[in-house]
């Protein structure tokens, strides 16, 4: 570009004063040079002008500011008379405000100034007012959205675009085991489901990082059954990318993401999330590399387990009738019938799978997985202790003595090491004496007398017997006691339990006629 202009500028200076058939000569030797059209070589003859002494031609040409100091600081002046809102709501708001703050004599523009200030757009206030912001906000800048590119460039797919996928679609997701902060760094479990079949491979990450979940998902490749063709993730910064996203396209992998903040759309590994990672590891925090390994352990038994040998329910159809909305699911099966049901699912990969089930053992793998849950809950109850890491190397049982405990009684609420823990029963309140338990009696007393009395009144009896004991400061108590006294007359009343002696048990009562028994009265707490 810089070459281009020095050539125009040393051929418009014979160009000026050339006659028309020069002209045409060197307009031909420029376009010729440069590649323009003549219209454009012409038009950039006619508006250059002679460098300055000691210019360069690279040298890039600037125009004087349109808005100056002035302008600026009555931007700052109408965005904190705003309450500081963003551009585009304060340029509507300007010839609403600026004639408010003139009249008041805290503004006072002349009418360039003024009429620059009704002209200028959103995008100018927002880059006048930058240093202005920033400033305001302690010297930080507001973060900006550095994965909304790589986001926007993925296509989300909702919980109704599956259409019967074959094996190989998964949906992925993470669960934080932070417990109750999310303050600091902790394990995360890398959760991958596959929509056909229902198999689900667990992998736990010690940080959140992009870098691990590239690892854990080509780990997870190497322990699903056939190959991940297609994955599924929420919004998520740590999927969201420019590392995940790539390395999933040079895998031959679909890349897309759920709708934000519908988690339907990712039905299937929410399951997960609960049935499986929830119910293994429960909510307690974990952190460290070595809690990682024993978590990785749990899973590594735990997903034979449960992708072999536990059957799970699959959605068929759901129609709406009005209001209601019916459901019907397929038989339960578990991942590994699925799989050997599925038409797509080659042989060679059923005859694998059929070999590793008739070795398994689903009792030595559950004495497995209790025992690092015995030993993850050792790490939960004892952090912080001196002892801790003593406690959490807690000798694991082998499978023949975890069976021998299978058929006996457990004990009533029994819960599992990392799950949640056995709630204390509750302790009952012992009754403490109350001023008013000397006088019950005569209290009970004045209501069958006189049932209308209210707790001022009956304040007042009692504040005339004993002066140093009642005021004002009792009349809660009594309004409280009246009210259990008329309670329990009531049920006594509802329950027949009130003794009737207004009619004699031998009064006999014409036909067609009603006794009618006067109730007890009532009045309402005073």
């Amino acid at each position: 570009m810089g070459a281009r202009r020095e050539i125009t500028v040393a051929v418009a200076a014979r160009y000026r004063p050339a006659g028309r058939t020069q002209k045409g000569l060197v307009l031909d030797e420029l376009c010729k040079l440069t590649g323009w059209h003549r219209k454009h070589a012409i038009r950039k003859l006619a508006g250059c002008e002679a460098l300055p002494p000691g210019a360069s031609p690279d040298t890039p040409r600037r125009r004087e500011p349109t808005y100056g100091a002035t302008i600026k600081d009555a931007l700052v002046a109408l965005w904190e008379a705003s309450d500081r809102i963003c551009g585009k709501r304060l340029k509507v708001m300007i010839p609403t405000l600026l004639p408010a703050l003139e009249r008041h004599g805290r503004l006072k523009l002349g009418k360039t100034d003024l009429a620059l200030m009704v002209s200028i757009s959103a995008a100018t206030i927002d880059r006048l007012l930058i240093d202005t912001k920033v400033a305001a906000s302690g010297g930080r800048r507001r973060r900006v959205g550095f994965y909304s590119a790589i986001r926007r460039e993925v296509p989300i797919r909702t919980f109704n675009d599956w259409n019967d996928p074959a094996p190989g679609f998964c949906e992925v997701d993470m669960v934080a085991h932070g417990g109750t902060s999310v303050a600091g760094s902790f394990i995360q479990t890398l959760t991958m489901v596959d929509v056909a079949t229902g198999w689900t491979e667990c992998l736990p990450l010690v940080t959140r990082e992009s870098g691990l979940v590239v690892e854990a998902m080509a780990r997870a490749q190497s322990l699903f059954p056939w190959l991940i063709v297609g994955a599924d993730f929420d919004n998520d910064s740590a999927f969201m990318n420019d590392i995940v996203v790539p390395w999933c396209r040079t895998q031959k992998i679909e890349v897309t993401r759920s709708r934000a903040y519908k988690k339907n759309d990712q039905a299937f590994v929410e399951q997960k999330n609960g049935a499986v990672v929830r119910r293994l590891v429960g909510y307690g925090r974990f952190d460290g590399v070595e809690t990682a390994k024993l978590i990785a352990r749990l899973y590594a038994a735990a997903r034979l387990h449960v992708n072999f040998f536990q059957p799970s329910f699959k959605l068929k159809d759901k129609r709406r009738e009005g209001a209601k909305v019916i459901k019907r699911y397929h038989a339960p099966a578990t991942p590994y019938v699925r799989a050997l049901a599925h038409p797509k699912v080659g042989k060679a990969v059923k005859q694998r799978l059929r070999e590793i089930y008739r070795t398994l053992d689903p009792v030595a793998l559950l004495a497995e997985v209790r025992a690092a849950q015995t030993e993850l809950g050792a790490r939960v109850d004892r952090r912080g202790t001196s002892d801790g890491a003593a406690a959490a190397r807690t000798p694991s049982s082998d499978a023949a003595t975890f069976a021998k405990g299978l058929g006996k009684t457990i004990e009533a609420g029994e819960p599992r090491a990392t799950h949640r823990r056995i709630k204390r029963p509750y302790k009952t309140r012992v009754r403490m004496p109350s001023i008013l338990d000397p006088h019950l009696a005569d209290i009970e007393s004045w209501l069958a007398a006189e049932p209308q009395l209210t707790a001022i009144a009956i304040l007042g009896r009692l504040s005339n017997r004993a002066p140093a004991e009642f005021g004002l400061p009792q009349h809660s108590i009594v309004q409280r006691l009246l009210k259990t006294l008329r309670t329990k007359a009531a049920h006594q009343l509802i329950a027949g339990k009130v003794e009737v002696d207004k009619v004699p048990t031998h009064a006999v009562v014409p036909a067609g006629t009603t006794a009618c028994v006067p109730a007890v009265p009532v009045a309402p707490p005073g």
